[in-house]
C-alpha cells in the first residue's frame, strides 16, 4: 500500500459515527472505491474506467465516502483525485471493509488494471516529447562553459553526474564542464537525437547518452550503484517531476542512483494554477515545498532544502511565468551518521 503525501493528517477531523460508518460501508461499490484508492491516488475519471462505471455514479459514491471522512480529495486543474485518509487506515472496521473491497476488485481485475491506468497518464508526455523540434545548441553564451570549468575544482564530488530527463540536453552545457563524467538519460529518441547534436557541437567527450528509464538496470550498471560506494555524486532532474505519473516513486528511483552522501537536485515548478500547462504534457500543476521534502524523506534522503528561483532566471520559454523552485537533498551515508553521532556525544559530554 502506497504512502500518501501532500495532505494534512494530524489535524483531520474524526471519522463519522459508528452506525453511519456501517451504513456507508454497506455498498459494494464504495468498498471497491476504497480498495482502489488505498492502492493508488486516482482521479474520478480513472476510477470510472477501472470500475466500468459512469463518472457521475463514481462521484456520487465518492461523496458519501468523503462525507464519512474515509476519502480525501485533491483538485488538479479540472481533475479530482481521491485517496483513502490516514484515519480510515487506522480503523479496524474500515480495514476489514478494505479487505472485502480488495477481494471484489481482485475478482473483477480492476486492481490489476491500475498499472495500465497509470501508464495512460504518461501517454500525453510520450507523444509531446516524441515530436520533432528545433535544436537549441546556442542556448548558452559561448563563454559559459569556461566559467563553469573554472568553478569545477570547488566541487568536492565531481566524478559522475546524471542528468535524468535530459531532453535536448540544455543542462549538459552546465554539467559537462563541471564533472569528469556525465550520463544523460531520456526515453524519447527524438529528444536524445537533439541532445546528441548538442554534445557533438560542443565537443563533449565526457558525456554518455542513454535511451532508458531512470529505473533501468542498464542505467544502474552504468552508474555503478551495485558497487561498494558506487553511484553518482549528483543526480539532476530539471523540470521532470511534474511529468511523472507517480512523482514520489520517481524521486525514490532518482535517489537510488546517488552514491552515499551524493546529492539529488530537482528543479521543478512550485504549485500554480495555469491549467494550460496540462496541454503540454504536464501531469501536475507543480508541488508545494513540503510535498518535495516529504518525497525526499520517503526516499531516505536527508538535509532536504527547497529554494525558490528568481523569476528573472527562468528564461523566456513557455513556462517562464511559472514559479520555479529547487529541491536539494543528500543520500544517507553511514560514515556521515557516525561522525554526527560522535559530535553529538562529545557535545553532550562537554
Amino acid at each position: 500500500m502506497n504512502a500518501y503525501i501532500g495532505y494534512v493528517t494530524d489535524l483531520e477531523p474524526p471519522l463519522t459515527s459508528r452506525w453511519e460508518l456501517y451504513r456507508v460501508l454497506s455498498e459494494p461499490m464504495r468498498l471497491r472505491l476504497l480498495a482502489l484508492t488505498a492502492e493508488e491516488e486516482l482521479s474520478i475519471g480513472e476510477l470510472a474506467e477501472l470500475l466500468n462505471e459512469s463518472q457521475p455514479n463514481v462521484s456520487r459514491h465518492a461523496t458519501a465516502l468523503r462525507q464519512a471522512r474515509l476519502l480525501a480529495d485533491r483538485r488538479e486543474g479540472t481533475r479530482t483525485f481521491l485517496r483513502v485518509t490516514s484515519q480510515a487506515l487506522r480503523d479496524t472496521v474500515v480495514l476489514d471493509a478494505l479487505a472485502s473491497g480488495r477481494a471484489l476488485c481482485d475478482s473483477e481485475g480492476s486492481l490489476a488494471r491500475i498499472a495500465e491506468v497509470l501508464r495512460a497518464r504518461e501517454a500525453p508526455t510520450h507523444e509531446y516529447f516524441a515530436r520533432p523540434g528545433k535544436s537549441r545548441v546556442d542556448a548558452f553564451p559561448a563563454e559559459t562553459g569556461a566559467y563553469l570549468a573554472a568553478v569545477s575544482p570547488l566541487l568536492l564530488g565531481r566524478e559522475l553526474a546524471v542528468d535524468a530527463g535530459t531532453g535536448d540536453g540544455p543542462f549538459l552545457d552546465v554539467l559537462a564542464p563541471l564533472f569528469r563524467r556525465v550520463i544523460g538519460v531520456d526515453r524519447a529518441a527524438a529528444q536524445l537525437a537533439r541532445a546528441r547534436e548538442r554534445v557533438d557541437a560542443r565537443g563533449y567527450t565526457n558525456v554518455t547518452l542513454l535511451q532508458v528509464d531512470v529505473d533501468s538496470p542498464v542505467l544502474r550498471r552504468a552508474v555503478g550503484v551495485e558497487d561498494v560506494g558506487g553511484g553518482a555524486d549528483a543526480v539532476f532532474a530539471s523540470r521532470l517531476l511534474h511529468h511523472a505519473p507517480q512523482p514520489g516513486r520517481l524521486v525514490a528511483e532518482l535517489a537510488a542512483l546517488c552514491a552515499p552522501s551524493g546529492a539529488l537536485v530537482l528543479l521543478d515548478y512550485a504549485h500554480h494554477e495555469d491549467e494550460s500547462m496540462l496541454e503540454q504534457a504536464d501531469a501536475w500543476l507543480g508541488f508545494d515545498a513540503e510535498e518535495l521534502r516529504r518525497f525526499a524523506r520517503k526516499a531516505q534522503l536527508e538535509d532536504a532544502h527547497v529554494l525558490r528561483i528568481p523569476a528573472s532566471l527562468c528564461g523566456d520559454g513557455a513556462d517562464h511565468h511559472l514559479p520555479w523552485q529547487v529541491l536539494v537533498a543528500r543520500k544517507r551515508s553511514d560514515h556521515v551518521h557516525k561522525s554526527r553521532n560522535n559530535r553529538r556525544r562529545r557535545n553532550e559530554d562537554g
